[in-house]
């Protein structure tokens, strides 16, 4: 068994101006991949901006791994449509909730990532100090796909008796 980190809480917030894929919408969802493990969230119906606000928690073992997303439609009598998909790394965010900062004023930025080549970053994401938390707010530009965006929020969760980091 691989050795546990900590866990990774994704607050899957929205998708912003989708890729329609039925006749004048879609009914997006969105899939989440890391290593062995896959999440889902639940199908918004004909909406090209899907508010779902949904928490989906990985079990972290390896932060050098890249955390896949993929967003799709939902279609009853066919497979579901792609609808892009968007990967992001953990390392900074991992690095630093490695840090075991406490008593730092709320909104404290430790990085900041600015978008390149090689992420779907469609801004800079900034990993915050709030609420006695390490928190990473980001806006991921699909790919494969002529539009759309996600939004997502990441945060560390420690499990007693992991190893931790």
């Amino acid at each position: 068994m691989e050795h546990l980190l900590g866990l990774l809480r994704i607050k899957v917030l929205r998708g912003i101006n989708l890729a329609i894929r039925d006749s004048c919408s879609s009914d997006p969802y969105m899939v989440v991949r890391f290593g062995k493990q896959k999440l889902k969230t639940r199908v918004v119906q004909n909406n090209l901006n899907p508010e779902w606000n949904e928490e989906l928690t990985l079990s972290i073992s390896d932060s050098t791994i890249p955390i896949k997303v993929q967003v799709y439609d939902k279609d009853l009598f066919t497979p579901d449509d792609r609808m892009g998909d968007a990967e992001f790394d953990i390392k900074e965010f991992v690095e630093a909730v490695k840090m075991r900062l406490e008593n730092v004023p709320d909104g404290t930025v430790f990085t900041k990532i600015k978008p390149n080549r090689e992420n779907c970053l469609v801004e800079e994401a900034s990993i915050v100090w709030e609420n006695g938390k390490v928190i990473q707010h980001m806006f991921l530009r699909l790919r494969n796909v002529e539009r759309g965006e996600i939004e997502l929020r990441l945060q560390w969760i420690d499990v007693p008796g992991s190893r931790g980091l």
